[in-house]
């Protein structure tokens, strides 16, 4: 079993930056693929990023390329979204997930989204 938390979120100004973190305890070998989403007030959940070990990650919507960074810190057992540049239309709330896969289908869990794990979720709002 694998829980994730998930910190960071906030309110922030357009142009500001947040940096999510998401706690992962129980089996770390259930968790080699990782990923955030979002999903936005009557929108459907979108994948944002997600990471592999030692390999480079994939982004999914495509407005974040650029202003956010996706990162882990193997030693903490924590998943990070560093978002820069923020814009109105980040405004979401921030799932991470986890599971365990291989390079290409964790590349494919951008969209199918079928991980094992998600954490609760934290809130991100970007307004002057």
């Amino acid at each position: 079993q694998v829980q994730l938390v998930e910190s960071g979120g906030g309110l922030a100004q357009p142009g500001g930056s947040l940096r999510l973190s998401c706690v992962v305890s129980g089996d770390p070998g259930s968790s080699n693929c990782m990923g955030w989403f979002r999903q936005a007030p009557g929108k459907e959940r979108e994948g944002v990023a997600v990471i592999w070990p030692d390999f480079p990650s994939t982004w999914g919507a495509g407005s974040v390329r650029g202003r956010f960074a996706i990162s882990k810190d193997n030693a903490k057992n924590i998943l990070y979204l560093q978002m820069n540049s923020l814009k109105p239309d980040d405004t979401a709330m921030y799932y991470c997930a986890a599971t365990t896969t291989d390079y290409l289908s964790c590349s494919r869990q951008l969209r199918t989204m079928t991980f094992d794990y998600w954490g609760q979720g934290t809130q991100v709002t970007v307004s002057s």
